[in-house]
């Protein structure tokens, strides 16, 4: 099976293994039931739901595996070394449940920790959520003048700064680290007045600039959008990473050739559930959840 996977996911020949009517049918039901291997998407706390609710969107036939480390969230706050331990151990957990893609729908561990992960998953392929951000906002703007916002360790990584440079050299960045935020949105905070005020004070640094476009680099931001939009107004494109990954993540499945064909099951692992947790997961499926949150252990 592994061979195969192999061989699959490297686009080698399909045909030219299978010399004989036996094993070609022998690979071929292999090759199906690969296809309908889960899709592993990972992230700190709830926020990568965001991410699995444009999925369940855009590819509905996808079985996946959510897990969210909601006992150690936040992320953002921690250094490089204590992120990647954190992030390799939730990737070795999804990698025994038999997946067939991993997406990291977290822009922190995106930032630092992306090589080992790529390091440990072998021939699986890895979404990230920056590079297809990256790729979505250049189309967007008009004034080269973009905002970032996100956690301490992706906006101090310049993971963004880095890619964005790296396809229009002519692009001018004005980042800020908005550490408050994804505490604010676990413990269900998103309408609060606390949030708000804190929220005009981290964006208050976009206020008399030409930025046509902010990133929101932390996928826990979406459930902020309209926060934002009030306070930056219409002429400031919020950019969420949630459509651009999946989009990524569709044209993977389709070019490996990994694409469902049964009805799916989904999963929804936490590594600790809190009272305010059902309410946000909710709010981020309007009401709608496709699912019941589980604890697991790693």
């Amino acid at each position: 099976i592994y061979m195969f996977y192999f061989l699959r996911l490297n686009e080698v020949k399909f045909n030219y293994y299978c010399t004989h009517p036996a094993l070609e049918r022998c690979l071929f039901a292999i090759m199906v039931l690969m296809n309908n291997f889960p899709i592993g998407i990972f992230d700190s706390g709830i926020g990568g739901l965001t991410v699995v609710k444009e999925i369940i969107k855009t590819l509905p036939k996808e079985s996946l595996i959510y897990l969210g480390d909601t006992a150690r969230v936040p992320y953002g706050t921690r250094n490089k070394e204590t992120i990647t331990k954190f992030a390799l151990e939730l990737v070795r957990y999804l990698l025994k449940q038999k997946i067939k893609v991993l997406v990291v729908a977290c822009n922190t561990m995106s930032a630092v920790s992306l090589s080992e992960i790529k390091k440990i998953v072998g021939e699986i392929p890895v979404i990230d959520v920056i590079f297809p951000t990256v790729s979505s906002t250049l189309v967007e703007t008009h004034t080269n003048v973009l905002g970032v916002i996100g956690t301490s360790a992706t906006v101090n990584s310049r993971a963004y700064d880095l890619h964005l440079k790296k396809k229009n050299k002519a692009i001018k960045i004005l980042s800020k680290a908005c550490p408050l935020f994804v505490p604010l949105v676990e413990e269900g905070f998103v309408n609060n007045k606390a949030t708000k005020l804190i929220a005009r004070e981290y964006l208050s640094v976009f206020k008399n600039t030409n930025i046509d476009c902010l990133i929101l680099g932390c996928t826990h931001y979406s459930l902020l959008k309209n926060l934002f939009a009030e306070i930056l107004g219409h002429k400031v494109l919020l950019i969420d990473s949630a459509k651009p990954t999946v989009e990524e993540l569709k044209k993977v499945l389709e070019q490996k050739g990994l694409v469902s064909n049964k009805k799916p099951t989904r999963h929804f692992y936490v590594t600790d559930i809190h009272p305010k947790m059902e309410e946000m997961v909710n709010l981020i499926f309007d009401n709608n959840f496709p699912g019941k949150l589980e604890k697991i252990n790693l």
